[in-house]
């Protein structure tokens, strides 16, 4: 019996360990076989890991090799909540080292279903060493640049920015972030079971992006937007812009506004602030415009400079009774000769011009000129502006447009027309950059737009509107220099059909010396208060530029017994 019994309990053993050995076989098999690339592939993941190397951003320059914008080498610091032992005192030390709220910090440690968790991003190099230096397990790090602008305000509309990630976000920044932007690089580590890095297995080195020099001067820049600055506070104006151009290049030296803001802190302005207004907002350019009607009259041979009018104050034009234009200030009847219609800006005598031109004549000179299309500046966003299609003219249109309303355009698009008067006659592409690593970015597009006689005549009758006894750009007069430009007062349109009655645009384009353009400058100050004219608020503002800009830039006087300061008898 007991020999019976024992015999069983060793069956039973035998069984017993038979279904343990099998079991253990079926586990061993499923292990190993079955989900054994899973788990290899789990512990090579542990150990093994590819890092992506961050390739430095290309720096932006001015036209004299100062730094608009830089990447700032930082370490960014970050966690494994699966793997960090010590949450608190992972959390005390960024508080201490890094200056990190350690309350915000230490719920994200203890987040086991997290695998990453910032510490801290952009630290500073030294801090990040000497936190780093604790050797927290699941505590990693990596280099990151910060993109910085080391001139702060000047010329952040232009420069643009660039968001926490390094692409270009608004602005040259933006408009050659590809160039700017380099190649990343990758190498693979291997950890310990801690989480440190022991050996590097393969590494393919980052390529740092290019670097964009631009035709902007800093100092140029700077002086412009010092000038606008006082000029809005003087008049109590909106805001204000100003271009100043090298004829003879499309290079743009300086394009600014004001107000402006720190280019550092964009997270913190709002969008209608980040907008570079030069180049994407449009404005009735009022009586700078009649550049183009005068222009087109002696192209087309209808008149000479010396061809004389006699003009009423109140013109009624086309054959519509209510169709009136009169000059901005009361006169009696005068004779003006074409020259004497640009230099006192006589709206009547712009629109008899046209009356001459026709409506078809006219609208092929305007598109001439370039309104209505891009400049195809390089820099995002721009406008064409705006010209009504000849086929949708009315019977005021004839009136409107040839003093500059009804027509909408952008600074650069006028400033870019009196460059090309200041140039001979040639219309040039403007822009902002001149060369991208050791290769420059395209070739800037050239177009005739007046012949070399004519050109001449339009430039000294500009010369007149600053000289002449009774013109309306005294202001602009530079001592020893001659100064060719023109003024512009405009009226804003209301939003409803017509215009406002109390707010104006504020405009005077010129170049200088006359003789020998070296620059064009577009002063416009938008919605001025205690005088509206282009003659009183932006000529004194474009003296002011372009008489700084010429003595930095070294240009020889050619008008040494030049006056500054022409009374002024009429304002327009």
């Amino acid at each position: 019996m007991d020999g019976k019994r024992a015999n069983r309990r060793i069956r039973l053993l035998v069984v017993l360990f038979g279904l343990i050995f099998i079991t253990l076989f079926v586990f061993a098999f499923r292990l190993q076989v079955l989900d054994g690339s899973r788990y290899a592939g789990l512990a090579h993941n542990q150990q093994q890991e590819t890092q992506t190397i961050p390739a430095g951003r290309g720096t932006v320059f001015d036209r004299t090799g100062v730094e608009l914008a830089i990447g700032e080498q930082t370490a960014t610091i970050y966690a494994d909540p699966q793997e960090i032992r010590e949450p608190t005192a992972v959390a005390v030390a960024a508080h201490k080292l890094l200056g990190v709220d350690a309350n915000a910090l230490y719920p994200f440690l203890l987040d086991k279903k997290r695998q990453f968790v910032y510490v801290e991003r952009f630290a500073d190099p030294l801090k990040a060493a000497a936190f780093l230096k604790r050797g927290f397990a699941g505590v990693h790090s990596y280099p990151e640049e910060r993109r910085s602008y080391p001139q702060l305000a000047i010329g952040a509309q232009l420069i643009g920015y660039a968001g926490v990630d390094n692409k270009g976000l608004d602005g040259l920044e933006l408009q050659y972030d590809r160039k700017l932007t380099g190649h990343v690089g990758k190498q693979t580590i291997i950890r310990d079971p801690s989480g440190r890095a022991i050996d590097v297995v393969s590494s393919s080195p980052a390529r740092q992006g290019s670097d964009v020099f631009t035709s902007i001067d800093h100092t140029i820049q700077a002086q412009a937007e010092q000038v606008l600055r006082t000029t809005v506070s003087q008049w109590g104006a909106r805001d204000a812009t100003a271009i100043v151009l090298d004829p003879s290049t499309g290079e743009v030296l300086a394009m600014a506004q004001t107000p402006g803001y720190d280019a550092n802190r964009t997270s913190d302005i709002s969008q209608s602030l980040l907008r570079n207004r030069a180049v994407t907002d449009t404005y009735e350019p009022g009586s700078t415009f009649k550049l183009v009607t005068i222009t087109a009259a002696l192209s087309e041979k209808l008149v000479t400079p010396k061809t004389k009018f006699t003009l009423p104050y109140k013109l009624r034009y086309d054959t519509c009774v209510q169709c009136t234009v009169h000059d901005a200030e009361s006169r009696p009847t005068e004779t003006l000769s074409v020259a004497q219609i640009l230099s006192h800006s006589s709206n009547v005598g712009a629109v008899t011009l046209a009356g001459k031109l026709g409506r078809a004549r006219l609208a092929s000179w305007i598109e001439k000129f370039g309104f209505g299309s891009a400049t195809g500046i390089d820099f995002p966003g721009e406008s064409p502006g705006f010209v009504l299609p000849l086929d949708q003219w009315s019977e005021t249109t004839i009136g409107n447009v040839p003093i500059g309303q009804g027509i909408s355009v952008t600074p650069i698009q006028m400033a870019s027309v009196y460059a090309a008067v200041a140039n001979g006659g040639v219309w040039i592409e403007p822009h902002l950059v001149t060369r991208v690593g050791g290769k420059t970015p395209q070739r800037w597009r050239h177009r005739r737009i007046m012949s070399p006689d004519v050109d001449e005549q339009v430039k000294k009758m500009l010369t007149g509107v600053v000289a002449d006894v009774g013109a309306t750009g005294g202001a602009a007069a530079i001592a020893g220099y001659s100064v060719a430009g023109k003024t512009g007062t405009a009226q804003v349109p209301d939003g409803h059909g017509g215009y406002s009655t109390y707010n104006y645009e504020a405009t005077f384009v010129g170049m200088v010396p006359a003789s020998k353009p070296r620059l064009v400058v577009l002063v416009k100050v938008d919605e001025p208060r205690g005088s509206i004219f282009g003659g009183v608020v932006a000529a004194p503002a474009f003296a002011l530029i372009a008489k700084f800009d010429l003595q930095y830039l070294e240009v020889a006087p050619d008008a040494l017994h030049a006056v500054a300061g022409t009374p002024l008898t009429a304002t327009r």
